[in-house]
Parts: structure tokens; C-alpha cells; sequence
């Protein structure tokens, strides 16, 4: 049986700017569909392909044609997830929890196609220096964290706070590319 390298359309099942903008790297044209799911308690990183995967077939169900990508990020340090705050003293309180110390952003990453589920959990240790009060409070100042696993951007202002991440960059800023990129051709897309 041959293999099926028909293009088909792609959807992100995301309404998330960032993502968008780093699925533009890899595939030029596609549509953006926010998934109709409600947000739930991410507790540890295998819940977040679980959520991914929701989102991903709550859109295919509306596109079944379609090849549908989701993707769910959180951020974990000692047991703990720091998913999006709720203001600013919950970013507060979670920037200093990660201050001066190692955490994991993980991503739970999902393309639909044909009934057929390709998935990965991809994860990223990152580094962050000891910070001082002033500097998280001059941080929150700057930049709008409320949409952010772990209240922050490493490709904001936050990368002051970065000494060294192992891993994919492009996972810490919401969409591993270089595992998106195999699911991709995985699920018979080609460029």
C-alpha cells in the first residue's frame, strides 16, 4: 500500500498568538481554530497531552479532513505545577518559587489525522538565577504574564533570569518544533 503524501490542510487548535506564530516556521499555510474546551488542573506532565488531545479532537470533530495540532504547556518544580497564574501575586509567588533553581516546562504535543493520533511529551529543564524582589516586581511591570505556564516569557524579558536550559528552546515558548516537525511527516504531511 502506498503511503498517502497528499497535503492536507492544517489546523491549530490553539488560540495562542506564540504558537501560531512558531507553527508559520514550518508550515506556511493553515487555520487557526481555538478548541471549545474548558481550561483544567494540570497536577503533572502526562496531563498535558491528555488536554492537548482533548483540544486537538474537540477541533477535528468540526474538521475531520483536516490535520489538527494541539499542544498543552505547563511548568513543574519539585512535585509542584505552575500552570497560568491568577494575578499577579500568584506570578509573583511562582517566580520566586523558581527562582535559583532548576524547573521542567513540558509539552504535551498532538497531531490528529484520520482517526489516527500522533503524540509526545517533550520536556526542557531551565535554569533560573537567584532573583532579587526588585527584579521580579520590575518583570511584572513589563510584561503581561497572566497567559503564561509559570508566569513568564523566555523570549521576553525573562531570558535576564535564564542561566541555561537543556532541551528545546521552542518548547519553553509553547510549541517544540523539532517534535512537531516528526509528528508532522509522521502524520504524511510534507512541506
Amino acid at each position: 500500500m502506498a503511503e498517502d503524501y497528499t497535503t492536507p490542510t492544517v489546523v491549530l487548535a490553539s488560540s495562542s498568538p506564540r504558537r501560531a506564530a512558531l507553527l508559520r516556521l514550518l508550515v506556511p499555510r493553515f487555520s487557526v481554530v481555538p478548541p471549545a474546551i474548558p481550561e483544567e488542573e494540570v497536577h503533572r506532565p502526562a496531563d498535558l497531552l491528555t488536554l492537548a488531545e482533548r483540544k486537538a479532537q474537540a477541533v477535528a470533530a468540526r474538521h475531520p479532513q483536516a490535520l489538527v495540532v494541539a499542544a498543552d504547556t505547563g511548568v513543574f518544580r519539585d512535585g509542584r505545577a505552575f500552570g497560568k497564574p491568577r494575578d499577579l501575586e500568584e506570578a509573583r509567588a511562582f517566580l520566586r518559587a523558581l527562582s535559583g533553581g532548576w524547573h521542567t516546562v513540558a509539552t504535551g504535543l498532538v497531531v490528529l489525522r484520520g482517526g489516527k493520533t500522533f503524540e509526545e511529551l517533550v520536556e526542557t529543564r531551565v535554569l533560573f538565577r537567584e532573583l532579587a524582589d526588585w527584579e521580579i516586581a520590575w518583570y511584572l511591570g513589563r510584561e503581561e504574564v497572566l497567559d503564561k505556564a509559570g508566569a513568564y516569557a523566555i523570549q521576553g524579558a525573562a531570558a535576564a533570569f535564564v542561566e541555561r536550559i537543556e532541551g528545546d528552546f521552542y518548547n519553553v515558548v509553547g510549541l517544540p518544533l523539532c517534535a512537531l516537525w516528526r509528528l508532522l511527516l509522521a502524520a504524511g504531511w510534507r512541506p
